[in-house]
């Protein structure tokens, strides 16, 4: 059995489980669509374009896939259905984009403090988020910070504290209804001040049709670079993989609203819908960093195409 980059058996048995439902629901449209064909003609091509479409791939990146394989086509004359998936495999793993510099995750290299942004709407696992790449920058060997700048909600504040205390790392906070710049702030002052390795900012989980909210981003932006000149070093944008096309709408918002430079998407266990992973990788030309692949505090995966692309194939 091969496995991928960064990834283990254990890692990849999870990422197996986590696939499971897209798995299943793409290779189920996609048998229904071959079957009778012995090879890839305009009807196939057609119905393997709704299979996408209806895998969430999004239309943009399936009408991409589908005229690298129409190329592939012409290109050798004759292609089998049975060769489809491995020609389908490689395409999708071709658009997909891997994060830089996960050689060795979770060690900072940079400048430190290093300050991580965490941004994304309610209820797409934020906060689970942040909690777990805490434990795994604590694990690496890493002093770690985190900041309570959703400040719109108590609950938010709560569940940070809650995460805090469970790995071990401290929190800035100042409660509900404090200004959230003024808590971002605080927060890289005080890690400056004790010489802290990493910092994790959460941001309230702000609808993406509100400009204002979304406006409020760039202030927390400012207010921190006042503090360290290039902060944010990351900004990271979380999306729920169970919201579908959703999920590729609140990002083309995010990365109007700030620069956005990594994806975590979450909740993969619990949905059919993983093919929304490569409509938004493509599509937005920002890397997924992190899959959350569970609710386990070291349920959180880095990202690799790879692995990702043979665990929804179900290639070993």
């Amino acid at each position: 059995m091969a496995f991928f980059g960064l990834f283990g058996k254990k890692e990849k048995q999870q990422l197996d489980a986590g696939l499971d439902r897209s798995r299943t629901s793409l290779f189920g449209k996609l048998a229904r669509a071959i079957a009778g064909k012995t090879s890839v003609d305009d009807e196939v091509l057609d119905a393997l374009e709704e299979t996408l479409v209806t895998s969430d791939v999004g239309v943009a990146t399936t009408l991409k896939i589908i005229d690298r394989i129409q190329d592939r086509v012409k290109c050798d004359g004759y292609v089998g259905t049975k060769e489809l998936n491995g020609i389908l495999r490689e395409e999708i793993a071709g658009l997909m984009h891997d994060p830089t510099g996960v050689e060795e995750p979770f060690t900072v290299t940079g400048a430190k403090p290093h300050v991580i942004m965490v941004v994304g709407v309610n209820g797409v696992g934020k906060t689970t988020t942040i909690g777990k790449l805490a434990h795994a920058y604590k694990q690496a060997g890493n002093a770690v910070l985190l900041g309570a700048a959703d400040t719109f909600r108590a609950a938010a504040v709560d569940q940070l504290k809650i995460w805090s205390e469970r790995v071990g790392v401290p929190l800035v906070q100042q409660g509900m209804g404090a200004d959230p710049a003024a808590v971002a702030y605080d927060t890289v002052e005080s890690a400056k001040a004790r010489q802290v390795d990493v910092v994790i900012i959460d941001t309230a989980g702000r609808l993406h049709n509100k400009v204002n909210l979304m406006n409020e981003l760039t202030k927390v932006k400012q207010v921190m670079r006042k503090v360290i000149p290039d902060a944010p070093h990351e900004v990271l944008l979380v999306l729920d993989a169970s919201t579908g096309q959703n999920a590729i709408e609140q990002a083309k918002e995010f990365t109007k609203a700030t620069q956005v430079n990594g994806l975590v998407l979450t909740k993969l266990d619990g949905t059919a819908k993983g093919g929304v992973a490569i409509g938004i990788s493509d599509q937005f030309q920002v890397p997924i960093k992190y899959l959350g692949v569970g609710e386990g505090i070291g349920d959180l995966q880095v990202f690799d195409k790879h692995a990702f692309t043979e665990s929804l194939f179900g290639q070993n």
